[in-house]
C-alpha cells in the first residue's frame, strides 16, 4: 500500500488567537539549517519505515508558504529519492492568501506542488480582523486567483459559527465562496480551544461563542448548500466535487499508514505511533543528537488501533467497513460496535447499516461525538 508523508513547517508570522496547532513565531529562520535537518529526519524515517512509493505529500503548519520554494523543492526531491512517487501523486501545501506568499506560487508549482490549501478563513474584513488574520478579503481573493492559474487543484478554508453570525450572513458568504470555482472547501466551525488567546478572551468575558443550537443550524445549512452545489461533505468539515477529495487526509480518516516529519508531526506506521518534538529548538537538538526528531514511538495495541480507526472512519460520508476492520485487527464485529446501540440508532435514523458497513446519516452528524461515544464499546477505547 502506498504511503503518505506529512511535513510540518512550524513557523508563522503571527499566532492566530483561535489556533492550537504547533506553530511558533521567530525573528529569523536559518533555512539552510532547517533544510539539512528536515532531510536528516526524513532519511531516518525512511530507514525505519520503508514502504511503497508515496501517494501523497502534505506540507502543513505553521505556514508552509513561508518556506522558500528552493527548500520545498529540496524536500520533494529527497522524498522521491527515498520512497519514489506513485503515479499521479498529490502534493499539497498550506498557504496564507497574502500577496507576498502568492508571489511564490509559480515557483512552488515548479517545485512540484500541485495542490494548495489557502487559509482564507472569512470573506468579511471585520471577521478577518476578529480572527487575527493579517490579510484582507481583496488580498485573499487576488491570491486565490493567482493560485488557480498555477496549481491543478485549489482548496480554501473558511471559519463559520462566529459570534453573532446569522443564517443569512453565512448563507451569503458561503454562496460567494462557492462562486469562485474551486473543487474543494474546508468549512470549520469556530471552536474555542484550551490554551489559545480566544480561550482567555472568552474567560474574561470579551466575547461569547455562538450557542450550540444556532451553530447546529449553521452546520445543517452548510451541508445543504454545498450538497445542492455538487460539493457535498465527504467528511464532517470537508466538501468536494467527486474525485477532488483530499487524498492525503483520506489516508488519516481511513486509518492507513503515513510518515510524519518536522516539529510536532505525528505518524502511524506498522502499528507504531510516532510523535516528534514540538518546540522547534528541541526538535533541532533531537535531530542533531539522535538523528531524528522523534520524542516518542509507541507500539499500539490492536484495541487502540481499532478504536482509532473507528473514531476516524465514522467522520466520513462513506462510513466505516466494520467487517474489514474486525478482520484487520482480529476482533469480532460486536467488539467494535455495540450491536444493541447500533440497532437503536439505526431505527432512530442516526445511522445506516449495510454489508458490514456503518454510515452516519445527516441527523447523526449533528450529534456525531455523542454517537461515537455510544457506538464504540468503552472496553475498546479504554
Amino acid at each position: 500500500m502506498a504511503r503518505a508523508l506529512y511535513i510540518h513547517w512550524p513557523f508563522c508570522l503571527k499566532k492566530c488567537p483561535y489556533c492550537d496547532f504547533n506553530s511558533h513565531v521567530r525573528d529569523g529562520v536559518d533555512h539552510a539549517l532547517w533544510q539539512r535537518e528536515m532531510i536528516a529526519d526524513m532519511r531516518r524515517e525512511a530507514d525505519i519505515a520503508g514502504g511503497a512509493p508515496l501517494s501523497s505529500i502534505f506540507f502543513g503548519g505553521g505556514t508552509p508558504s513561508l518556506m522558500p520554494p528552493t527548500l520545498v523543492a529540496a524536500l520533494l526531491a529527497e522524498a522521491e529519492r527515498l520512497w519514489g512517487f506513485a503515479p499521479g501523486i498529490e502534493i499539497t501545501l498550506e498557504a496564507n492568501p497574502s500577496s507576498v506568499e502568492a508571489a511564490n506560487f509559480a515557483a512552488l508549482a515548479k517545485a512540484g506542488v500541485n495542490r494548495v490549501s489557502l487559509g482564507v478563513q472569512a470573506l468579511d474584513d471585520r471577521a478577518l480582523r476578529f480572527l487575527g488574520r493579517l490579510h484582507g478579503v481583496d488580498e485573499a481573493l487576488a491570491a486565490l486567483a493567482i493560485a488557480q492559474t498555477h496549481f491543478t487543484r485549489v482548496s480554501f478554508d473558511l471559519i463559520y459559527a462566529r459570534p453573532g453570525q446569522s443564517m443569512a450572513d453565512w448563507e451569503a458568504e458561503l454562496t460567494r465562496a462557492l462562486s469562485f470555482g474551486t473543487d474543494h472547501l474546508s468549512l470549520y466551525q469556530l471552536t474555542i480551544e484550551a490554551g489559545t488567546r480566544f480561550a482567555t478572551l472568552v474567560r474574561e468575558g470579551a466575547f461569547a461563542p455562538l450557542a450550540d443550537d444556532p451553530a447546529a443550524d449553521l452546520f445543517t445549512l452548510t451541508r445543504a448548500i454545498t450538497a445542492a452545489r455538487g460539493m457535498p461533505a465527504y467528511e464532517v468539515s470537508n466538501h468536494a466535487r467527486k474525485g477532488q477529495e483530499s487524498r492525503h487526509n483520506l489516508t488519516y480518516w481511513r486509518y492507513q499508514d503515513y510518515a510524519g516529519i518536522g516539529p510536532g508531526a505525528h505518524g502511524r506506521r506498522g502499528g507504531v505511533a510516532t510523535t516528534r518534538h514540538k518546540k522547534p529548538e528541541n526538535w533541532l537538538s533531537a535531530v542533531a543528537t539522535q538523528g531524528d526528531g522523534i520524542a516518542d514511538a509507541r507500539a499500539l495495541s490492536a484495541s487502540e488501533q481499532a478504536a482509532e480507526a473507528m473514531l476516524m472512519g465514522l467522520r466520513l460520508a462513506e462510513g466505516v467497513d466494520v467487517a474489514g476492520l474486525a478482520a484487520r485487527f482480529g476482533f469480532a464485529e460486536a467488539d467494535l460496535v455495540d450491536p444493541a446501540k447500533a440497532a437503536l440508532y439505526t431505527q432512530q435514523g442516526l445511522m445506516q447499516q449495510a454489508e458490514g458497513r456503518i454510515i452516519v446519516t445527516e441527523p447523526g452528524m449533528l450529534v456525531l461525538n455523542s454517537l461515537i461515544a455510544e457506538l464504540v464499546p468503552a472496553a475498546l477505547v479504554a
